[in-house]
């Protein structure tokens, strides 16, 4: 197995440590959110916290992909967080990545990332709207996303888990996470609008987000709401399709799966 590892110029002296957790990486116990695909765990160093993700080993195709053709979602991440921080744009402190591949295929990657305790994520935003200074924080993060397509940052993943939120005196504090699907130019205003598309269901927030990206950038704000009103549906739509079909098609797994729980043995 061949392993390539960077590791940020400011963590030179904790090299061996970092690399070491990588490699002991089975052995941590705390998990940071849900472990669907990518696991997640929190690992202290010299007294300070760390997050390391580790991605999932992807199928045979992609393994020839990542292994000649592409760049690994590790190092996209370690990279476009440097860019992100660069254009004083919030985002974890990216530590290090590393990568394991064999001549032919690649397997293992992990990205390493300074601990953010946050107050709270804009998920909760769309589930509990009793927070007290929730019109302010969809408010500010508004502002941030419109800070993101000035400086020609299109994050692809803009959804509601991976923009982490902290109270700081004065205002709000927003960190991007999750940062493998990013593109950098400039961006026209249908791609910005439709950057909004996966955030929320509910139109009363849609309704505050226009509102305020309509006073940041000069737009007709009625233009804003319908053109992002109508990205959100559609995602909607095309999301819960994608669902349906998945059901359809791998419906022998669940049926298997019943089987195995339903047998005496």
């Amino acid at each position: 197995m061949q392993k390539k590892s960077v590791i940020h110029s400011k963590y030179n002296s904790l090299r061996d440590k970092v690399l070491g957790a990588i490699i002991n990486f089975e052995e941590f116990e705390e998990i940071l959110g849900d472990a669907e695909r990518n696991i997640i765990k929190i690992v202290t160093i010299d007294s300070k916290k760390y997050t390391i993700k580790s991605f999932k080993i992807p199928n045979f195709f992609n393994q020839i992909v990542y292994r000649f053709f592409r760049k690994s979602k590790a190092e996209r991440s370690y990279e476009y967080a440097n860019k992100l921080l660069k254009l004083a744009i919030n985002t974890p402190f990216p530590v290090a990545y590393q990568t394991e591949t064999t001549s032919f295929l690649f397997k293992k990657s992990y990205y390493v990332s300074k601990l953010i305790n946050c107050d709270l994520t804009y998920r909760e935003l769309t589930t509990d709207f009793d927070i007290p200074d929730h019109e302010e924080i969809l408010r500010a993060f508004t502002r941030f996303t419109y800070k993101l397509h000035k400086n020609g940052v299109n994050f692809l993943d803009h959804s509601p888990g991976n923009t982490l939120i902290e109270r700081k005196e004065g205002g709000y504090e927003f960190y991007l996470v999750d940062l493998n699907r990013m593109e950098f130019g400039i961006m026209d205003f249908k791609t910005r609008i439709k950057n909004f598309a996966k955030l929320t269901i509910h139109r009363s927030m849609i309704e505050i987000m226009s509102n305020e990206y309509a006073a940041c950038s000069g737009e007709d704000e009625q233009k804003i709401f319908d053109l992002m009103w109508q990205y959100t549906k559609e995602f909607q739509h095309h999301y819960y399709r994608k669902i349906r079909i998945k059901k359809r098609i791998f419906f022998w797994k669940e049926k298997y799966k019943n089987k195995i729980s339903e047998s005496p043995i």
